[in-house]
């Protein structure tokens, strides 16, 4: 099953991984789509994090859909793993909030910026949590994977569940 190896390749090789980096080439846009819809609140902080939000709430909308209306359980839990594997897409982000030497979609880095500006700085500045970037970012990183394990016995549950009783 393709949810078990690719969480077996992010569990190995972390964002490094090659799902990993092509999953972050889809969430991207649907991050930076976060900060325009978060936009109409009006709160810098809430725009900036509305990029982050975002690219968890989409893969939910997409669970959901899948769960509530045709019930399709297996569908529901690869929607919900895609939600978890942001988590992991996030993590390196928040964790680089202090140093701010990832690149950015500006083709720099947060520091090299002509404003300086890095999301997850500027939340973790405006909150005071700054200095602690790299334990929230764990906490972020535990969240992913454990949801990820979670989705996987899901998905393995909704096939035999499947195979035992709605076989015609």
């Amino acid at each position: 099953m393709a949810m078990i190896f690719f969480s077996a390749q992010l569990f190995r090789q972390g964002y490094d991984a090659p799902i990993a980096q092509y999953l972050h080439c889809l969430n991207l846009p649907v991050h930076e789509t976060g900060h325009i819809v978060f936009g109409i609140f009006g709160k810098p902080v809430v725009t900036s994090l509305g990029g982050s939000l975002f690219q968890i709430i989409m893969p939910l909308v997409f669970c959901f859909a899948l769960w509530i209306k045709p019930r399709d359980l297996m569908g529901a839990s690869v929607g919900l793993w895609w939600a978890f594997e942001n988590f992991i897409d996030v993590a390196p982000y928040i964790d680089d909030a202090l140093h701010m030497r990832l690149m950015l979609i500006s083709g720099g880095t947060g520091a090299e910026a002509p404003y300086g500006f890095h999301d997850w700085n500027f939340i973790l500045s405006e909150t005071g949590l700054l200095l602690k970037h790299d334990k929230i970012a764990d906490v972020v990183y535990t969240m992913g994977y454990a949801g990820m394990v979670l989705c996987c016995l899901w998905a393995a549950w909704s096939l035999f569940y499947y195979f035992k009783y709605q076989r015609v």
